[in-house]
């Protein structure tokens, strides 16, 4: 797929590239990035010109991981980093971190909605999981003020720099915000008990 941007009231999501690579390693150097996001640690420039001119354009390129580059509206510094990444049949996954300096402000909820939308409409996504180590409330706080719902705990489901960790799962679903799935979706009936 070809890179697109999306645009919010504030923000404006667009792929990364190469220019950005100075903006991505001032950021990673944040702890509370490197504590819950499993980038390189220590996260050397070489880190991020690696992110912005391969990992980033292969994703796209193979339909595996759209990352996008958020920044605001009328331009200006790196806000955040998003992605969607397309692990399970039917399922996209999404990921971000917000710069430290413009935490608290909203970006991240209304990047993961503009995200949501796009999944929802433009790739057919029936459902939109989150995931994050236990602990990271700050992304639960996020994922839940974005509608998603926490499914609960996963034991040993995420691999964080050779170890892994318990990790919480959440489940955004087009009915959740109004839209409609490309697919009919049968709720699993409540248990009586």
């Amino acid at each position: 797929m070809e890179p697109v941007t999306l645009t919010t009231e504030r923000l404006s999501l667009r792929t990364f590239t190469p220019a950005d690579a100075e903006e991505v390693h001032a950021a990673c150097q944040d702890p509370e990035i490197q504590r819950w996001i499993p980038v390189p640690s220590p996260y050397g420039r070489e880190h991020a010109d690696d992110f912005v001119g391969r990992r980033v354009p292969d994703g796209w390129r193979d339909d595996t991981e759209y990352t996008f580059s958020v920044r605001p509206r009328e331009g200006g510094p790196l806000l955040a980093s998003t992605s969607l990444h397309h692990p399970r049949s039917g399922a996209w996954e999404v990921g971000f971190y917000t710069v430290e300096e413009h935490r608290g402000l909203g970006y991240a909820t209304e990047m993961v909605l503009a995200l949501a939308d796009w999944a929802f409409t433009d790739l057919g996504c029936a459902r939109l999981e989150w995931r994050a180590q236990v602990g990271n409330h700050a992304s639960r706080a996020v994922a839940e003020k974005a509608g998603f719902t926490v499914e609960g705990t996963l034991r040993a489901a995420m691999d964080f720099r050779g170890t892994v960790r318990d990790c919480w799962i959440g489940a955004l679903l087009p009915s959740d915000l109004g839209m409609t799935s490309r697919l009919p979706y049968l709720p699993a009936p409540r248990d009586p008990a």
